[in-house]
């Protein structure tokens, strides 16, 4: 069990990206869904712009300060109280910037745990990441191989 005005954070980032994320859900025990609670502080960023290939995604903002890149890379505030879903794919590409003079808060929710499998595309940074099992991996997308490449038929 956990209590969201108790939860255990854990810190996380580099400059530009440092963030507070409690993962609630896995505190409280469960083991196919993700709940988690961020604080970020002002100037900060979450994370870098991304989407998912497996995990849906939804936010609700805690307060005031986040503003949100969508998918057309516009940048829009974010109200208190709202709630923002990023489905699978491109069109839930998403980015949260705490553009205000205080720490932000919001909850995320994810159709998946906070360390299950998925692919993550990071297109600003040319990444793509991969997340299966205890594997946590990112690439370069820039240096793909063929299919075929250093396979050896069987003799």
């Amino acid at each position: 069990m956990t209590n969201l005005n108790a939860a255990e954070f854990e810190d996380r980032g580099v400059d530009g990206f440092r963030v507070r994320r409690a993962r609630l859900a896995q505190q409280a025990g469960a083991k196919k869904i993700g709940v988690s609670l961020w604080e970020i502080p002002p100037g900060e960023a979450a994370y870098p712009y991304h989407w998912h290939v497996v995990d849906e995604e939804v936010i609700i903002v805690l307060g005031e300060g986040l503003s949100l890149r969508g998918t057309g890379g516009d940048w829009r505030s974010l109200p208190a109280g709202e709630v923002v879903a990023f489905p699978v794919g491109e069109e839930g590409g998403h980015q949260l910037w705490n553009r205000g003079e205080s720490t932000a808060r919001f909850l995320s929710i994810s159709s998946g745990p906070s360390e299950g499998d998925d692919i993550v595309f990071y297109p600003d940074s040319g990444k793509i990441g991969v997340y299966a099992q205890n594997l946590y991996e990112l690439y370069r997308r820039d240096a793909a191989v063929d299919y075929w490449d250093g396979e050896i038929p069987p003799r």
